[in-house]
């Protein structure tokens, strides 16, 4: 008789102990397939949002500071600012070797103007970049669509005594106030948003930039060797990396990964557990069976491979339905945790985490092998180990 045909045999006559242990491993195996598919979507919604959060590369005309002292005292410090960012100049961002990883690159010109008598903040910008950057501005009424109107901050709105539809000038130019943007808390609330060819034109800098924010954040994004990469093609700009929002940011996001691993690894050890002291019972139930094997001639390897073979039909079976288990509560689940999946489709959601992962799958069934494996080598071990008289006592 062939072991493969004890083996499924025994499988078939187990019923029982065959359920115990697809549920073990399908518990472990599942629950790794659960955490994984929803650390990846959470994380992918998150990189999402915080690439729509606001720049991280700041690009400001280079400045020299002089230090002046004569016989020994300091006279302080004079800073010699060169000429503004050309904005010509911006497109040899887009030919930097990680210009792949450059989201939004959003240009602007400031100047003090005069409005309804008072001096206000204007900024030029590129409507389509600046709002796409600042996706958590909230404007009253419509955002910048026409050269002929303006976007009003909170504060200047307050203190200019503006509202929408409010017509005003500038330098003598006639504009409508579209919107108003609500309070933000930062310097935006005191700015008059204006489109950046009409700002350079009022105040008198065409083709010429105050400063540029670059949104250039993702899980693969080299933040450092993409600021040395634009200030080689920008030698006349300084390029900053604001660290502390790039480092907060990958923190969040690995510190959810951990976790998510963490917990997938305790589950796989509970469900390793599960299936040791369920073979080690196993081999108890079968000392008669392993002895008779024994005594007509099997070999201790022989025994051993019928106790893992046992296992690993049971380990891809358990890894099959884990990772279809797995699949279906992150479908089930997600639209609960994600705000962008719950807008989805159920079709689409089905189509992109439950059937597009043949790699999750493999490594799914490789993994309840593995847990299976190590979980049964003692007890297959034990049982090839069993003294043939001492086995057949018990006849």
């Amino acid at each position: 008789m062939r072991l493969e045909t004890i083996t499924l045999s025994n499988l078939r006559r187990r019923k029982g102990r065959l359920i115990f242990l697809v549920a073990g491993l399908l518990l472990g195996v599942g629950t790794v397939v659960t955490l994984l598919s929803l650390s990846r979507a959470l994380t992918a919604e998150a990189q999402h949002k915080l690439e729509n959060f606001g720049a991280n590369i700041l690009l400001t005309p280079r400045s020299d500071n002089l230090s002046l002292s004569y016989g020994g005292i300091a006279l302080g410090g004079v800073t010699v600012e060169t000429e503004d960012i050309r904005q010509d100049d911006l497109a040899l961002i887009r030919t930097i070797p990680n210009s792949r990883n450059v989201a939004v690159v959003a240009p602007k010109t400031l100047g003090a103007v005069q409005l309804n008598g008072k001096r206000v903040l204007l900024m030029g910008v590129d409507p389509s970049q600046e709002f796409a950057l600042k996706r958590w501005w909230q404007v009253e009424g419509r955002p910048l669509s026409a050269d002929d109107e303006l976007v009003v901050g909170s504060s200047a709105a307050r203190n200019l005594g503006l509202s929408i539809g409010d017509k005003v000038s500038l330098r003598g130019e006639p504009f409508t106030v579209s919107g108003i943007l609500k309070q933000t808390g930062s310097q935006d609330d005191h700015l008059v948003l204006a489109s950046l060819p009409v700002a350079q034109g009022l105040l008198g800098k065409p083709g010429r930039l105050s400063l540029v924010e670059v949104s250039a954040l993702c899980s693969d994004c080299p933040v450092e060797d993409m600021v040395h990469q634009i200030s080689s093609v920008l030698p006349d700009v300084e390029v900053h990396a604001i660290q502390q929002v790039v480092k907060t940011r990958m923190h969040a996001l690995e510190e959810f990964r951990r976790f998510s691993l963490t917990v997938a690894a305790v589950v796989l050890l509970v469900g390793g557990m599960v299936v040791f002291v369920t073979m080690m019972g196993a081999v108890k139930e079968r000392t008669r069976e392993i002895g008779i094997f024994r005594a007509i001639g099997y070999r201790r390897s022989h025994i051993m491979r019928l106790i893992l073979g046992e296992s690993i039909i049971v380990s891809v079976f358990s890894g099959v339905l884990g990772y279809l288990g797995g699949m279906t509560v992150t479908w089930a689940a997600l639209p609960f945790l994600s705000e962008e999946t719950s807008h989805a489709s159920h079709g689409e959601t089905v189509s992109h985490w439950l059937w597009w992962h043949p790699e999750l799958a493999a490594g799914a069934v490789i993994l309840a092998v593995v847990i299976g494996c190590l979980a049964s080598f003692y007890p297959a071990l034990h049982a090839s180990r069993m003294d043939p008289s001492e086995a057949l006592r018990t006849l």
